[in-house]
């Protein structure tokens, strides 16, 4: 946002929310939810699934074909925001690639991801690549105050040091755990415990039974729990990252570094393949 402000002015702060819908080839219609103003518009294309290719292709060819109000005293070309590209198909990748080349006179790309290696090399060599380190602990805390005080609320620096240290510096994160608290408890209080998300203590219990038994009964059970995560919509990576730091914690010393090694082994596996589920299955077994 700061960077946008520069090019264009305190305007880029009037924010809406739109709804699009496009049409892919064999004429089904999917809808996506962006945040745009006057002059630039961020997308997660992601969030259709195997059809973000599509998004890409129209989104950005819309975008670029509308000029600006002022071209006299604005920049002449406007921006697109893409969110998680790291999670979009090689097929939207290479999409993306034809399109930012095609209309790079009227439209410019920021592009932001977790990992650059899971974006393809054509895509990284022509991005000026910029490393945002995740927001200190002390940060974290400022905004959870400025957040509170703007909703009237008092929240004690002990309770908001907790939250950014359980957040793992996310800050997107700590915000929904301080919600979570205020839900939890309508004054905050100092020693008010955090609560952390079902899904993690899902995922925790889940590799505990793993840990626990190692049988055709137990996997059938896990497996149940796996789907069971990825239809709440929690991404793969994350499971299996979650049900790896879980299990070295129940693990000896060499039986940790075999299980780091099929960890990496089937998270790669898992960003080649199609269906999640066959590679998270074959990590619990």
């Amino acid at each position: 946002m700061c960077l946008l402000r520069e090019m264009y002015g305190s305007g880029v702060e009037k924010l809406r929310i739109e709804n699009h819908t496009f049409t892919t080839p064999s004429n089904k219609k999917i809808e996506i939810s962006t945040i745009s103003s006057n002059y630039h518009i961020e997308v997660n294309p992601s969030d259709v699934g195997n059809q973000d290719r599509v998004v890409i292709q129209e989104l950005i060819k819309t975008v670029a074909q509308v000029n600006q109000l002022e071209t006299s005293t604005q920049k002449d070309f406007k921006v697109v925001i893409l969110t998680e590209v790291d999670r979009l198909t090689k097929d939207a990748q290479h999409a993306l690639l034809r399109t930012m080349e095609k209309y790079m006179s009227t439209c410019r790309l920021i592009l932001c991801c977790n990992s650059t290696s899971k974006v393809i090399p054509a895509i990284r060599s022509r991005c000026l690549g910029v490393r945002v380190p995740a927001p200190s602990i002390e940060e974290i805390c400022q905004v959870l105050q400025n957040i509170c005080k703007k909703e009237s609320l008092n929240l004690p620096s002990e309770l908001a040091r907790r939250i950014a240290e359980k957040s793992n510096r996310n800050l997107r994160r700590a915000v929904l755990m301080c919600e979570a608290c205020r839900v939890q408890q309508q004054n905050f209080t100092a020693d008010q415990e955090v609560t952390e998300p079902d899904w993690e203590l899902y995922l925790k219990e889940t590799a505990q039974l793993l840990a626990q038994q190692q049988s055709p009964k137990r996997l059938l059970e896990v497996r149940g729990r796996l789907y069971e995560l990825l239809t709440h919509c929690i991404p793969p990576d994350v499971i299996i990252k979650g049900l790896l730091q879980e299990l070295i914690s129940n693990c000896d010393g060499q039986l940790k570094t075999e299980v780091v090694q099929t960890a990496a082994y089937y998270e790669h596996r898992l960003q080649m393949g199609q269906k999640a589920i066959y590679h998270l299955e074959a990590f619990c077994c």
